[in-house]
């Protein structure tokens, strides 16, 4: 497939990140902007002004090399399953799933010593997913086996043993659990739905369905859309 039908072919929310974030972290490589100018810093918004950092620091990913491909491939790999899974016809909603991410990270972000958030809230995506897909069997490096609400625990002990910033994983994993919990726990409990996307978001999809797709626990899954490094267990299928 060509690269530009691949393109696209993701949908439409997916497309629109991965684009962002790669004009960006490429205007920054080109030294047309830079990361100081882009980064997140309460004091330069909310006394300067400077309101763009809300949203730029989501889309700055380093330097154009290895690092930025591995999080790209990430990015898409789990933004795209989600969008076309259980958020297929509701890209409005998938939408709503990221503003609330977004926000409840920026929330936090004072308080953390992080710059940028476009890896956590990735990692929150990582999270929703998981507990979407609670009987996809995943392998980490072949070396043992697990269930998909596992993984991003997993992922977080292994950038632990790496020595990276284990906290911009955990932002990302109380963020989709947040979510998680307000809108697929919470609406059963209750019957109430705190997260229901505006009308305003959803007037930005005109073509939506609309559909909620509803989860019911299948014997087992037949797609499984592991991280890099992760692969799908024995018997199960790698697609």
């Amino acid at each position: 497939m060509a690269v530009e039908d691949w393109y696209k072919q993701l949908p439409i929310v997916t497309r629109l990140y991965v684009t962002s974030c790669f004009l960006v972290t490429a205007a920054c490589a080109l030294e047309i902007i830079t990361p100081f100018n882009i980064y997140f810093n309460a004091r330069l918004i909310y006394q300067k002004w400077e309101l763009w950092r809300l949203l730029t620091n989501f889309l700055f990913f380093g330097s154009l090399g290895l690092d930025f491909v591995f999080h790209m491939f990430f990015l898409i790999k789990y933004s795209k399953s989600l969008e076309e899974g259980s958020f297929r016809g509701r890209s409005a909603d998938f939408l709503w799933m990221l503003i609330f991410g977004a926000s409840l990270l920026l929330l936090i972000a004072p308080f953390v010593n992080i710059q940028f958030l476009g890896s956590s809230l990735t990692f929150m995506m990582v999270y929703v997913w998981g507990r979407r897909h609670p009987y996809v069997n995943l392998s980490f490096l072949g070396i043992f086996n697990f269930t998909a609400p596992y993984l991003p625990w997993v992922l977080l002990a292994f950038s632990v043993t790496l020595r990276s910033n284990a906290a911009v994983d955990l932002l990302g994993i109380v963020a989709g659990h947040c979510y998680y919990f307000l809108e697929d726990v919470y609406p059963r409990m209750t019957g109430r739905r705190p997260l229901r996307t505006p009308g305003l978001v959803k007037a930005l999809f005109p073509g939506d369905e609309g559909v909620r797709i509803v989860r019911t626990p299948p014997p087992a899954a037949p797609h499984a859309f592991p991280a890099p490094g992760v692969v799908p267990a024995p018997g199960q299928d790698p697609r």
